[in-house]
């Protein structure tokens, strides 16, 4: 006769030499919780609404943060304002200065780039920003660019940027005849050796450039903090393409989805800056043009 208790004693016997399937659970690939939507005050400059116009129309829209331009934040010091009645400002509106704009000639050979970007950094340390673009600006047309000297000039420039807490992230443009593709930076960045390196991106220059878009796959997070959003037109040839050709995301045939998927999975801070130069939004209420730009880029992340 069997019993209950031999029953049960058969079956935990047989389950013994059973191996049960494990339960999947599907893993989110590395990276921020969320991307932070930044408005570069180059979108709506053609209005010129002043600085503490700009801050209050990229509240208004919903940005979180700015990307300023030096000479912006210049004109306002110049006007006998300061430093912390701006700072009041941003703080009142709930928007950090995630970077700033500038064109110093760093990687020139006269010596003058150095100091006028330290004394940009500290006047940005002023307003609670912790970053500045380094591009390939002032850099004589004819001269050609030693990749390994301008990474010794990248380690120097880092240096600064500890001492005054603004630092700076290496820029290409796609039309500079110096550093206008992103396997030139990641040279640079990587002769300089400097654990605090990084890289400022941007979806027209990496097109103009012929940098392509599938290398993101390749990096680090750690490399890429501030990302420029924008797109191009499918309809003018690459080489003939400026600065007033970018469009709103989503706009073009830039492949979003690929690049903010891979800016996604490589993990680490991800800031997302809308910078245009299209002077035909400069004609549109600076508001709208902010509202519309946001909503674009958000769209072009959602799910992802």
């Amino acid at each position: 006769m069997i019993t209950r208790r031999k029953a049960l004693s058969a079956m935990a016997l047989g389950s013994a030499g059973l191996v049960l399937p494990r339960p999947v659970i599907p893993q989110r690939a590395p990276g921020p919780d969320r991307f932070r939507y930044c408005l570069n005050t180059s979108t709506i400059r053609g209005q010129d609404p002043g600085l503490p116009g700009t801050i209050e129309i990229a509240s208004r829209a919903g940005f979180e943060g700015i990307e300023v331009w030096i000479n912006d934040l210049q004109k306002y010091l110049e006007s006998g304002l300061s430093a912390q009645s701006l700072k009041r400002i941003l703080d009142d509106h709930g928007i950090r200065v995630e970077s700033a704009i500038g064109f110093a000639p760093w990687l020139a050979d006269r010596g003058d780039g150095f100091l006028q970007m330290e004394r940009e950094m500290e006047m940005l340390s002023q307003i609670g920003c912790t970053r500045i673009a380094a591009p390939p600006a002032g850099l004589d047309g004819e001269e050609s660019l030693d990749l390994f000297k301008a990474g010794e000039k990248y380690a120097k420039l880092l240096e600064l940027g500890r001492k005054t807490g603004v630092m700076p992230q290496l820029e290409f443009w796609g039309t500079s005849p110096h550093l206008w593709h992103l396997g030139q930076a990641l040279m640079v960045a990587a002769v300089a050796d400097d654990p605090d390196g990084r890289i400022l991106p941007d979806v027209y220059h990496m097109f103009r450039g012929g940098s392509g878009f599938h290398a993101l796959g390749l990096l680090d997070g750690k490399l890429i903090e501030v990302f420029h959003m924008n797109d191009y037109p499918g309809d003018k040839p690459r080489e003939t393409q400026g600065d007033a050709d970018r469009v709103y995301p989503g706009d073009g045939v830039a492949p979003l989805r690929q690049i903010l998927t891979s800016l996604r999975e490589m993990g680490g801070e991800k800031v997302l800056s809308l910078e245009l130069f299209n002077v035909k939004l400069w004609n549109d209420d600076p508001l709208e043009v902010a509202k519309t730009g946001l909503m674009k880029m958000k769209k072009a992340a959602a799910g992802i």
